[in-house]
Formats: C-alpha cells, sequence, structure tokens
C-alpha cells in the first residue's frame, strides 16, 4: 500500500508525478473535497464543480462532460430500454399472446441475470488491458441486434434462450462505464457524474413506457403486434449509439487518443488522477494481487453494500407497480403510463443525491445512501401490511423507487475506497454488480413469485430487511473507511 509522500501512478509515467507534497483525496479525509489547485472553494462549486477552475480545466471538463457523459448516459438508456422492455411487453399483450400464466415472466428475468452476471467480472477486468472503445460499443452491437430477435418468439423457451445472451452482452457495460467515469473524474466531480450517468436508466425506464404506448397503434402493422414493434424500434434508436461509441470514447488518461482532446488535456487528464492518487494501468492480475483483493475489506463491504441496495429498491426490479395496476382493472395505456411517475422520482432523487453528496455533505456518499434506506424500509412495510389508505397506497408506489439514485454514489464512494490500486478498483467495481444479480437470480423466485402479484407479501418484507442492511453498511464502511485513513496517516499497512 503505498503512503501519503508516494503517490500510485502509472509505470510509464511516474517520473512526471506530483512532488511529494501534492495532497490525495485518498489519504485527506473522507468527507472532505479537495480544493481547486486554482485556490480556495466558492458559492459557484455548489451549483456545478468546475466552476472554481481555471479555464483551462473548465475547457477540459466540459469536453469531457459533453462526450463521456453523453455516450454514456444514452448508452445507458438503450441498456435499461432493451432490459426492461420484456416487463412492458409482458403486460401489453406477450402474456396473452404468447400463453405465458406461470412464472415464465420471473424465468425471463433469471436467465437474463444469470447471463448478466457471468460476464460482469471478466468484462471489467478485460477493460484494463482493452481499449473501452472497442470493447464496450462491441458490446451495444451486440445486445441490439439480439433484441430484435424477439419479435420472432413462439414461445417462453426461446425468450429464455435469448435473454441469457442479451445479459451476457449488456453485463459489460453499466460497470464498465462507472470504472471509465471513474478514470477521469476527480472526488469533487465523481458523484454527480456518476448519479446523472445512473438517472439515465430511470428515463429509459420510463422511455419503454411511454414508447409502449406509443407503438400500440402499430399492432397488426405488417403482421406484428404492438409488444413486437417494442423490440424493433428498441433496436431502431439503440444501434447508432452503439456505433457511435467505437469512434467517441475516449478510453482512459493512460491510453487516450481521442481525436477532441489536445496533447495538452490529455496530459492535463493523467496530471488530475496523479494529483487524485488514482492509480492508473501497469499493474497485472498475479497471484500476490488476488491475494491483497481478497483478503481487504474492501471487496467484501462495498459488494455486500450494492447487494442490499441492488436487491431492495425499486421493488427488487419486479414490474409489482404495473402488475397492481392491472389488477385494479387499469388499461394498457394505463399501467405503462403511471409507473413512469416512479421512475421520475428516481431521477430527481438521483439529482438530489449527487449534489447534496458533493456540495452539501462536502464528498461524504454515505448519508444518502443511508436515508435512502432508512425511507424505503419505511414505504416497503407499508406495502408489506397491504390493507392501508389507497392514496398511501399510491404514494408508497410512486416514491418506492426514490432509492435508486444511490447507486451513483456506491460507485463513486468504491473509486474513492480504491483509488490506490486499478485492478482492485475495476473488480470491485464490477463484483458489486454482479454479485447483487446473483442473488438477484434466485431471490425473485422465492420472495416474488409471479403467482403472488399484486400483494407479493413475502417480497416487501424480505425488501425491509435489505434496506435496513443497506444502513447498517453505510455506517460500518464509514467506519471502516475513517480507521483505514487513520493507518495510513500513521504509517500503518492496512493491506489486510
Amino acid at each position: 500500500m503505498a503512503s501519503k509522500a508516494d503517490p500510485v501512478v502509472p509505470s510509464d509515467t511516474k517520473e512526471h508525478a506530483a512532488p511529494a507534497e501534492s495532497p490525495r483525496a485518498s489519504d485527506t479525509n473522507s468527507d472532505s473535497v479537495p480544493v481547486s489547485r486554482q485556490g480556495k472553494r466558492t458559492w459557484r462549486s455548489y451549483l456545478w464543480d468546475s466552476l472554481d477552475k481555471s479555464p483551462e480545466e473548465r475547457r477540459f471538463l466540459a469536453k469531457l462532460d459533453a462526450v463521456v457523459l453523453t455516450f454514456a448516459s444514452l448508452g445507458y438508456l438503450i441498456k435499461f430500454l432493451d432490459q426492461v422492455n420484456v416487463n412492458s411487453a409482458f403486460v401489453s399483450g406477450m402474456k396473452e399472446d404468447l400463453g405465458l400464466y406461470g412464472n415464465e415472466l420471473n424465468y425471463m428475468s433469471m436467465c437474463w441475470t444469470v447471463g448478466y452476471m457471468i460476464g460482469e467480472i471478466p468484462s471489467n477486468m478485460l477493460l484494463t488491458r482493452v481499449r473501452p472503445s472497442i470493447w464496450i460499443p462491441a458490446c451495444e452491437v451486440t445486445w441490439s441486434v439480439l433484441t430484435i430477435l424477439l419479435t420472432q418468439c413462439h414461445n417462453a423457451t426461446q425468450i429464455y434462450m435469448l435473454r441469457f445472451f442479451i445479459g451476457l452482452a449488456e453485463s459489460g457495460f453499466y460497470p464498465g462505464m462507472q470504472y471509465v467515469i471513474g478514470c477521469w473524474y476527480r472526488k469533487d466531480e465523481l458523484g454527480k457524474r456518476s448519479c446523472l450517468f445512473h438517472a439515465w436508466g430511470s428515463i429509459g425506464s420510463m422511455f419503454s413506457g411511454y414508447l409502449m404506448v406509443a407503438v400500440r397503434r402499430l399492432d397488426g402493422r405488417h403482421g406484428y403486434h404492438g409488444w413486437q414493434w417494442l423490440f424493433i424500434i428498441n433496436t431502431v434508436i439503440s444501434l447508432p449509439i452503439a456505433v457511435a461509441g467505437f469512434f467517441v470514447m475516449p478510453d482512459v488518461p493512460d491510453v487516450t487518443r481521442a481525436f477532441w482532446l489536445t496533447d495538452a488535456e490529455r496530459e492535463l487528464a493523467r496530471t488530475r488522477m496523479r494529483d487524485e492518487g488514482r492509480a492508473g494501468r501497469g499493474g497485472s492480475y498475479t497471484r500476490a494481487k488476488f491475494r491483497k483483493i481478497f483478503t481487504s475489506w474492501h471487496f467484501y463491504a462495498l459488494t455486500l453494500l450494492y447487494i442490499f441496495y441492488c436487491n431492495g429498491s425499486g421493488y427488487a426490479g419486479q414490474p409489482a407497480f404495473q402488475l397492481w395496476l392491472k389488477a385494479e382493472g387499469y388499461d394498457v395505456a394505463a399501467v405503462n403510463a403511471y409507473p413512469t411517475a416512479a421512475s421520475a422520482v428516481t431521477v430527481v432523487f438521483t439529482l438530489l443525491y449527487a449534489w447534496t453528496s458533493d456540495a452539501v455533505f462536502r464528498g461524504a456518499r454515505w448519508p444518502a445512501i443511508a436515508f435512502a434506506g432508512a425511507a424505503l424500509a419505511v414505504l416497503n412495510a407499508s406495502l408489506a401490511a397491504w390493507d392501508i389508505p389507497l392514496g398511501w397506497k399510491w404514494a408508497c408506489y410512486v416514491l418506492g423507487m426514490m432509492g435508486g439514485g444511490v447507486s451513483g454514489l456506491a460507485y463513486a464512494w468504491a473509486h474513492e475506497i480504491c483509488s490506490d490500486d486499478n485492478e482492485e478498483r475495476a473488480l470491485v467495481v464490477a463484483a458489486m454488480n454482479e454479485m447483487a444479480f446473483v442473488v438477484q437470480a434466485w431471490l425473485p423466485l422465492l420472495v416474488w413469485p409471479q403467482v403472488e402479484a399484486p400483494r407479493y407479501r413475502k417480497g416487501f418484507i424480505t425488501t425491509v430487511f435489505l434496506n435496513a442492511g443497506q444502513v447498517g453498511m453505510a455506517f460500518l464502511i464509514r467506519f471502516l473507511h475513517h480507521r483505514e485513513i487513520a493507518h495510513k496517516a500513521r504509517g500503518v499497512s492496512v493491506d489486510a
């Protein structure tokens, strides 16, 4: 483990390392934000972090945001659109057309989840060796093409197979882009970017509902049902975005060759990460490396936090709101449109979490994570009780996805905690997502069976405990991180 006076830098750029006295975010108080090298922080940075920085750094960040955040956000929109479109299609005629009256929806989700979790860790490990501008767009093209093939399915088995391979192709995108974002942004910038990126998943969920309402007008055109047109349009939207990634993705600072960055901006990117103490490429996955990673609390605590978050927020990925509306007798348009309000709530809270974490709490990630878990515990406990006033039940469903936005903060926290080791950071970020989906592959079959819809008593009770676990892990990780920082300050080894 590097000491405070010996910042970790890529092996090919070590001779350009910042002076030993340069502050490192990873060796300062974990709840503080690095001050810009141009001067003290002013009120303008509460609006947007780059406003306190030099003109050169502002231009660089403006370019980076315009390209990286735009591509990441649009990519996550189409990824989430292609991920959740099965739920929209299922409640919009696919169930009846294909005779899916058992637990087929659960199995479709499980097949996607199995493919997704198999690919995540290998994909992120690969990103430390190959260019993200090649690997990530290739995955996008693959899942976009596979999505349109769902229109040709005539039974559940065919859907299971395609969903598995769609999940496998999609597995590299979210943890991969979170890794890439963590390679470019400093601590005072990272929370907002990670959350803004994540928010586009909720926008994709909203768009899927609106799109399903719109494509109902195409029902019967050229022999396709409305739900089949949903898959066709998904692919038409996705492919151009995927192909654009081959040309605009900047890779990571160590190896970037982005045409839209000048030589000075590329060097600025590398300098910013060295000042931040965030290690670049240069390491390898040796036996000693794996031993270091798997004997550190980083891997286990951050992964457990994400397991609690991912399986305890947003009705644990189930179309619970839609199925309740359908059981109440609402038509297809309402079943698809009304739940988009919950997705809109997710977007609003995501932005609130991002700005309060970066600005109000000065880079602390745990307050928003703990608050979201506590609030969701109350909402899910109410839905578990079920016999509650109708207005409060609507509020519970609409607010039930308010915790989704803390995902970006969890990843930002992981980047900051694992700053010293690029390979550990890539593996931990992937493991967080993968292990969450390992649990999601089997837990819904036990506690969210389709045949118990819309009440899902076991599902909501289980979610309350997961929400409580999220709160507990937020405080535990804060304690462990502060203790690690104190050990580093005293020169005590914390590798274990």
